[in-house]
């Protein structure tokens, strides 16, 4: 057989046993040994057996992933997320709505130092939930709430997909990150515009919670200020080049180590705790990188995704429709797929079409989690979905599902925003120069 046969062979053997829910790292790195022995020799593919693990061990951009897990570790067990919310709950909690628009606050804000959807939805559904619970919110619109603005982790930096996505296409990942943050706001904005309509028509959906005094207001605002500083300073450096990606993430993680300290609640089990997370989930994405470069290799080898992109380049279609098939090949499989091993086994096969056919790197990772983020909250996989299940039992699988509808209308909405109009992405990478 031909090397472009065994590489589509490759892939969907991988499909395959992805979809039996095997271990992503290990099939990844199982798949692309097996295609790269038999393209070239078992010499060959046990040589990249024995370099790849501790090269990508050792790489230093890769380091930039532990760095951000501990700061989100740091910042959960420094109360942030609760701070966040109380604050913006006493801002606009007292409006028909509000207790629900707090949520998307409080995700964004929760978004911006832990870069993680699920610890996002799991840690604002146990502080919103009961709140909305209690001022009789409809159970749709409270579960929904916090499931869609916890897919807000994987696109407001510092957001572990588009650093993978940064060291896979070696894009500048302080571009990336900058991309992602007016994209962010917008979808944050329309989550709480969609919340303002909906309860407008319709008050029983969102009662009004408890009303404070102008003087409250502004006092909760000290609630905030340690996210705030944060990513200031983490995007502020990136930005005026202060620092790499790298060094932002250590400022970042010490610097909410040092609010978990001021805050009196670095205690010894809290430090464990923030610690041994942050290793088991950087094992976790570790294994899964090895993998993927391992399966890398063998594509490469195998042409697959430069013959793709040579077909597509000469086609006579315009670039426009093809973007979108790739995006909803992405939404089909954020469907069934985790968010990470679907970026990971795609990104390789699409980005040379990508820049075959002229699109801005920067501005099409942007786009990719978007479409990315559509794909936690829908079903059968829906992770975020399952995750707000557990913290609200007694609703059911079906009315959280429901909840989430209005949310996805607006990220389909933010996404036709930033095709047609790139420079929202794009302009503050540009700003940053070459």
């Amino acid at each position: 057989m031909n090397p472009f046969t065994v590489g589509l062979i490759g892939i969907g053997v991988l499909i395959i046993l992805l979809f039996l829910r095997m271990p992503v790292g290990l099939v990844m790195a199982a798949v692309g040994f097996a295609g790269f022995y038999y393209l070239t020799s078992l010499e060959g593919a046990l040589g990249i057996l024995r370099t790849v693990p501790f090269t990508t061990a050792a790489s230093y951009d890769l380091s930039v992933l532990p760095l951000f897990l501990l700061m989100g570790s740091f910042a959960f067990y420094s109360g942030l997320s609760e701070r966040l919310y109380n604050s913006a709950y006493k801002l606009i909690g007292g409006a028909p709505g509000g207790l629900a628009m707090a949520t998307v606050i409080g995700c964004s804000g929760f978004a911006a130092v832990s870069g993680s959807t699920l610890a996002t939805a799991a840690t604002m559904g146990m502080i919103a939930l009961p709140e909305m619970k209690k001022y009789n919110y409809d159970p749709a619109l409270a579960t929904g709430v916090v499931a869609s603005g916890g897919s807000l982790g994987i696109l407001i930096p510092p957001s572990s997909i588009l650093i993978i996505y940064g060291i896979i296409t070696e894009q500048s990942i302080g571009k990336l990150f900058m991309a992602g943050v007016f994209p962010g706001l917008i979808l944050a904005s329309l989550f709480m515009l969609c919340i303002a309509v909906r309860v407008r028509f319709n008050k029983k959906l969102g009662p009004p919670g408890i009303k404070t005094t102008f003087s409250q207001k502004i006092a909760s605002l000290k609630d905030s200020w340690g996210v705030l500083v944060l990513f200031v300073v983490i995007m502020g450096g990136l930005y005026l080049g202060l620092f790499t990606p790298t060094e932002a993430a250590g400022v970042g993680a010490f610097g909410a180590f040092l609010f978990t300290a001021f805050t009196r609640r670095l205690t010894k089990k809290n430090l464990i705790a923030a610690v041994t997370e942050t290793m088991r989930s950087t094992a976790m994405i570790f294994v899964i990188v090895i993998g993927a470069m391992i399966f890398g290799y063998f594509l490469a080898i195998s042409r697959v995704p430069f013959q793709l992109a040579s077909f597509v380049g000469d086609l006579q279609v315009p670039p426009t429709v093809i973007l979108i098939c790739i995006l909803v090949v992405y939404l089909l499989l954020g469907c069934i797929m985790d968010t990470l091993a679907m970026v990971i086994l795609t990104v390789p096969i699409f980005y040379p079409v990508i820049v075959k056919l002229g699109f801005d790197p920067i501005w099409f990772g942007v786009i990719m989690v978007l479409v990315s983020e559509m794909g936690v909250i829908t079903p059968p996989v829906g992770m975020n979905v399952y995750v707000i299940h557990g913290v609200a039992k007694e609703v059911p699988l079906f009315t959280i599902f429901k909840g989430i509808v209005p949310f996805l209308c607006m990220m389909v909405l933010c996404i036709i925003l930033v095709v047609m109009f790139p420079q929202i992405a794009l302009y503050l990478p540009r700003l940053m120069g070459p």
